[in-house]
């Protein structure tokens, strides 16, 4: 049996997707307070979880460029603040947690971007995480950062391999491994002679110079990617070190699975070193029905009005104004494909109102659990094993840490009884907990570039 990779999904809103912060356990006063996202830090860290992952977006969601009402009044993802600005303070003030941010390759920059990541694998001692995101809320981010030119689906998954090549070059090839020599007897700092300028003229991407971060714990940041669409699973298995599917069934994660490896075998990558983390709704109980009462009274929270409001920002389809039974099928977009793609593939006779209703209480969320700690460690059991799965990322219920603190309570002792949750506090990286090397496996197509991208061309 192989020990189950431990994270927790979070954003810094009021609430983590549907609205929740008026709740008695909601985090409608505390979201933006410093304190408290290190108190949740801690606590993970002391529970021996892997990693703490912040989704992020620039945008919010709109209808016809605008925002609805409902976004403002009722906080749905609105407003927000930047997590990565918080990773140092919840880096210094735990031991072994690791932190994965995500950042859009859309209307970021490789340098920039390359340079923060490398400034934080400094500062967490190689506790970062990138989880690739070609864009979100695409419309209402491209209107705040004034980009005209709009890219397909596909194009911003074409542009995001330039985009992550070239940070790849900076990080792996710019310094080699003895370059930082601080000698203070010769007054050397860095060898000039192992020094490497970045020659990047892509069709997307244009960037020439020496990165000024030296090599760091990890060089790379572990590499997350979240896209879960036929294009998504393809830049996975060429680039991700750990993929985040919210699967909603054993057969469905099992299949997505499947697919992510083997992509990535012909890619020329070892199948083992591509771990998959699905999300996860817990709620335990030391009764089913006091499991299923609490269940209940979150769902309660969340009204079709919003889901409809949260749907049109992701995918940029107003389901409002739709008849309730128009066939999803018969709905295109380029935004948001793989939400449109989970629902119609699972049933393509779905219809609208089926649509909202589920999207109400699953949102954009994985694996629903409720139960007794036994049986929800017997279910987490069965999906991993059932599916083939690495991990599970937990999601909170009412948005803050009473969802997670019932988990580590009542359920993690079971798994770790069971040999599930052992510890794995001591490996200095987050890359180790994961693979168990500091650096990306020698498999990653990272190793195949070099410091010019006319040397190597762009590898298929």
């Amino acid at each position: 049996m192989s020990r189950i990779i431990f994270g927790v999904f979070e954003m810094m809103n009021p609430s983590n997707g549907m609205p929740t912060w008026t709740h008695p356990e909601g985090r409608g006063d505390d979201w933006d307070q410093l304190d408290y996202w290190v108190g949740l830090a801690k606590e993970l860290d002391q529970a021996g979880f892997d990693f703490l992952f912040f989704a992020d977006t620039y945008g919010y969601a709109t209808l016809d460029g605008r925002m609805p009402e409902e976004v403002a009044a009722h906080g749905i993802q609105f407003p927000a603040l930047d997590p990565m600005l918080a990773i140092a303070t919840l880096a210094h003030e735990t031991e072994n947690l690791g932190f994965v941010v995500t950042s859009p390759t859309t209307v970021e920059r490789p340098y920039a971007l390359a340079r923060r990541f490398a400034t934080l694998d400094r500062f967490t001692g190689g506790r970062i995480g990138w989880n690739i995101v070609t864009g979100s809320s695409q419309k209402t981010t491209d209107d705040l950062f004034g980009v005209t030119e709009t890219l397909t689906h596909d194009q911003r998954y074409d542009a995001a391999d330039d985009f992550l090549d070239t940070c790849l070059r900076f990080w792996e090839h710019s310094w080699d491994d003895d370059a930082e020599v601080r000698d203070r007897k010769t007054g050397m700092y860095a060898d000039p002679a192992k020094l490497h300028r970045i020659e990047v003229d892509g069709t997307y991407q244009r960037s020439h110079g020496i990165f000024a971060v030296p090599p760091t714990p990890q060089r790379t940041p572990v590499l997350f990617q979240a896209g879960t669409s036929d294009r998504g699973r393809a830049y996975a298995a060429r680039n991700a070190e750990a993929v985040f599917i919210q699967g909603q069934t054993i057969a469905g994660a099992a299949g997505h699975v499947a697919d992510i490896r083997a992509q990535a075998e012909l890619q020329g990558r070892d199948a083992a070193d591509v771990k998959v983390v699905t999300g996860m709704t817990v709620t335990v109980a030391q009764t089913e029905e006091e499991a299923r009462a609490k269940r209940a009274e979150y769902e309660a929270l969340l009204g079709i009005d919003d889901a409809a409001v949260m749907f049109a920002g992701i995918t940029g389809i107003d389901l409002t104004g739709f008849d309730p039974e128009t066939k999803l099928t018969d709905i295109k977009t380029d935004l948001g494909q793989t939400l449109v793609d989970r629902y119609a593939k699972k049933d393509p006779d779905v219809r609208v109102r089926a649509v909202l209703d589920q999207f109400r209480t699953k949102a954009i969320r994985g694996f629903q659990v409720t139960g007794t700690p036994e049986q929800v460690a017997d279910e987490i059991e069965a999906i991993v094993d059932g599916s083939g799965i690495d991990g599970i990322m937990l999601e909170p219920t009412f948005g803050g840490p009473a969802a997670y603190r019932d988990f580590i309570e009542l359920v993690l002792p079971i798994l770790a009884a069971r040999g599930r949750a052992e510890s794995s506090v001591g490996s200095p990286t987050l890359r180790e907990r994961f693979s168990g090397a500091p650096r990306l496996s020698p498999t990653h197509r990272a190793h195949r570039l070099s410091a010019s991208a006319q040397e190597t061309g762009v590898l298929a």
